[in-house]
């Protein structure tokens, strides 16, 4: 299975891979029963003991981007007097509007995943303390424009393409947590984090250009570079002819996943207090995720031929007869995209230092004199994976209602990088247990493979035992 491969291409031309930040639900931030705001400030504590049900005690996953589902698959125009694909790619050349939606700058796709295999919760030692153990999964993709236009227009006899990249981390943490009262305004706490790495990718494309050749050919000049930290990969390669010189070469045609495992070992801190300024107001700040992982081989490949002959980008149907969905045909694009970086095989040159990203928050909460079951909160984040490529800043506005002893909520709006959204957070917590559901962008229309039809949308929820 072409997985590495099939990542890119899923992310490239579906957008279906999961840079936002692995934090919990940030509308449930001022949410004060919601028993994970420790992992948006580890100042933060809870008035009861929990242990999480393994696996589902918390589970989150998000997207954000300023391109996604809807812009890479669309109806199909041939539908259904000339065919019976009721959806087709942007490339089919029957659309009319294919590169509608694209930013005309660099468009950019990105989501993660975080599955909290065990968490606990429990006051001891003076203080509130935290034993986590979680799987964490990042991805983010930025394509340039002329990537797009250049996927659908073959007229233009030259594109200067730019720069492209995919970045993709996955890792297992084992956190361990403390926060303490200070005084009577002070709270500060910390975590610390083993990191085990399971796996990191990176591919980036520079200073692009492509000029055509003749009609179904393209003379690509770029600078390429592959550098894949998994245990057991490999390359795989063809051998294929120099387009300006005579001899042949070896490019890379397809990949060996081996037997993925351990690949690297790191440590990771977070750091955050709370200050009550008086009854009403209440200042939080928190930075997490200030680490790095130390891969154990880096395999790298790159394209020592900078100039070379591409037949082009070709349409998928994004469903066949047979039943087959787009993932089923990530084989197909895979191919192309792989001619596309037309990479050679550098081998392992060692170890390799990543960072797993970082993020600010910086909040601050009004009680409602009147009526303190009600509390508005106002949350500032900056947050940043794989280099200040994928950065992405918000603002988010919440109102946290506390109406009866067994149930919390919190609706929030939210201004971002990409988009306006809208979120909320249902907390029930009824004797001995714990639910909650939230999201911090509503999900809207969703495709028949439950894909967001566009980047930005996500979902949190889990379920805990409360001691």
């Amino acid at each position: 299975m072409k997985l590495y491969m099939k990542m890119i291409a899923a992310v490239c031309f579906a957008a279906t891979a999961i840079q936002a930040s692995a934090q919990e639900v940030r509308s449930g931030y001022f949410n004060e029963t919601y028993l994970y705001r420790h992992n948006l400030n580890p100042a933060l504590d809870n008035e009861e003991n929990y242990i999480s049900i393994p696996f589902v005690g918390n589970i989150n996953a998000s997207m954000m981007g300023n391109f996604g589902y809807e812009e890479l698959v669309r109806k199909n125009p041939l539908y259904p007097d000339r065919s019976d694909k009721k959806v087709t790619s942007f490339m089919n050349p029957y659309l009319t509007n294919g590169l509608t939606g694209f930013s005309s700058g660099d468009n950019k796709a990105s989501g993660q995943m975080k599955v909290s295999v065990m968490s606990a919760g429990f006051k001891k030692w003076g203080g509130y303390n935290t034993v986590e153990l979680n799987v964490r999964g990042f991805a983010a993709v930025s394509v340039p424009y002329q990537m797009f236009e250049m996927a659908v227009n073959a007229c233009n006899k030259r594109y200067d393409i730019g720069d492209a990249s995919l970045d993709v981390q996955a890792f297992t943490e084992l956190s361990l947590g403390h926060s303490r009262q200070i005084d009577e305004k002070l709270r500060v706490g910390g975590k610390a984090k083993l990191l085990v790495g399971m796996a990191n990718a990176s591919v980036k494309i520079e200073n692009a250009t492509a000029d055509l050749k003749d009609a179904n050919q393209w003379v690509i000049t770029a600078d390429a570079k592959s550098q894949v930290n998994m245990n057991g990969f490999k390359y795989k390669t063809k051998s294929k002819e120099y387009y300006s010189n005579p001899g042949t070469y070896d490019y890379v045609s397809d990949v060996d996943m081996g037997n993925p495992g351990v690949s690297g070992f790191g440590l990771a801190v977070d750091a955050g207090a709370t200050y009550k300024i008086n009854d009403d107001v209440t200042v939080y700040a928190a930075l997490q995720d200030l680490g790095a992982i130390l891969w154990t081989n880096n395999y790298v490949a790159s394209n020592k031929q900078k100039s070379f002959v591409f037949d082009g980008f070709h349409d998928v149907d994004i469903k066949s007869e047979s039943g087959e969905v787009l993932d089923d045909k990530a084989d197909r694009y895979t191919d192309q995209l792989l001619d596309f970086l037309h990479l050679s095989e550098d081998g392992d040159d060692g170890t390799r230092l990543t960072g797993i990203g970082g993020t600010l928050n910086v909040g601050l909460q009004y009680t409602v004199p009147t009526y303190r079951q009600l509390r508005i909160g106002l949350l500032g984040t900056t947050s940043s994976y794989f280099g200040w490529k994928y950065r992405w800043s918000e603002l988010r506005l919440s109102g946290n209602i506390a109406p009866v002893d067994w149930f919390e909520g919190s609706l929030s709006l939210g201004v971002n990088s990409y988009s306006f959204n809208t979120g909320f957070l249902a907390n029930f917590h009824t004797k001995g247990f714990n639910f909650f559901l939230g999201m911090d962008a509503i999900l809207g229309k969703m495709s028949k493979e439950f894909i967001p039809l566009n980047s930005n949308g996500g979902v949190s929820f889990g379920f805990n035992i409360l001691l």
